[in-house]
């Protein structure tokens, strides 16, 4: 009898900080599931007891609800927490439509009935902020609170448009792993926070057939016809009432650090938290700064 001789090398991960999504998710009571709202069959988490005060998290261009990973936990010991893939993003359905920000809306706002809220406090980051700040315009009685994170939605810089066109495009056309990767290196500052279960995440995504022959419906914000005609000029974010804060991530591009500052300013009822050593997901890149933020915010 010949014995078989198994090669065995070193590990390729460090072992010994080794971290994941799935260690903020493991303890925590919550459910994932599909609902059909607005004619889009909508993937969503959530997580806390209906009774307490609704939140509803948003994420930003092309991401899933897993961004939220980090904050469920301690946001949902206080709130019954419903985070979302919008309508073209993650694994939501992808319909054969541009997706602008009246699109986002009614599909958020159905996602409001049919978890019977009247009310919530909305947490959203970039794209999710924009549309969260649309609500509150359009919609004030449907807000509590908002909590803004990296917002768009004020101006349009060619430069990002372009960056962000190119770089999703090419992850899409090229679902690599290095491709996905340099998306993660504008969203998070850190490398050691750029972890392999969002990068894989990411990619499985990238990797669908609906992802690549929908990408130009969700880049559609990224045309400068489109997004013109969909930015909230300052008069109207000057319109909110819902008591908002803003973040300002001291390591995020310059449209976003700007429009921070600025909606900060106009916001009748705001105010601005730091958060100087992270970039464009500052919930997930320091959640040990941001959950006790975003918890005393909203049970002040």
């Amino acid at each position: 009898m010949t014995e078989t001789t198994i090669a065995t090398s070193a590990p390729t991960i460090d072992t010994e900080n080794y971290r994941s999504i799935w260690g903020y998710l493991r303890e925590l009571e919550f459910r994932q599931g599909f609902v059909e709202v607005a004619g889009v069959r909508t993937r969503y988490a959530e997580a806390g007891s209906p009774d307490k005060p609704h939140a509803i998290l948003l994420h930003g261009t092309g991401g899933h609800w897993e961004t939220f990973a980090p904050n469920l936990a301690e946001l949902s010991a206080h709130f019954h927490c419903v985070a979302i893939d919008m309508v073209g993003n993650g694994f939501s359905e992808k319909p054969d439509y541009d997706y602008e920000i009246a699109v986002y809306v009614r599909q958020i706002l159905a996602v409001m009935d049919h978890f019977g809220m009247n009310k919530a406090h909305f947490i959203g980051m970039s794209l999710g902020a924009w549309v969260s700040a649309a609500v509150a315009v359009e919609h004030p009685d449907r807000v509590t609170k908002l909590i803004l994170m990296s917002p768009a939605g004020l101006i349009a810089t060619a430069s990002n448009m372009a960056r962000i066109r190119a770089e999703r495009t090419e992850a899409v056309n090229n679902p690599s792993w290095e491709s996905i990767h340099k998306v993660f290196e504008h969203l998070i500052a850190d490398e050691s926070n750029r972890l392999p279960d969002l990068v894989a995440l990411r990619q499985a995504i990238y990797q669908r057939d609906d992802t690549r022959e929908s990408i130009d419906h969700l880049l559609i914000l990224q045309d400068a016809e489109a997004r013109d005609r969909n930015l909230i000029p300052e008069e109207k974010w000057a319109t909110i009432t819902a008591p908002t804060m803003v973040v300002a991530s001291g390591k995020d591009h310059g449209e976003y650090q700007s429009t921070a500052r600025t909606v900060a300013r106009v916001i009748p009822n705001s105010e601005v938290f730091e958060m100087a050593e992270v970039r464009h997901w500052p919930h997930f890149e320091d959640p040990e700064s941001f959950n006790p933020a975003a918890v005393a915010f909203l049970t002040r």
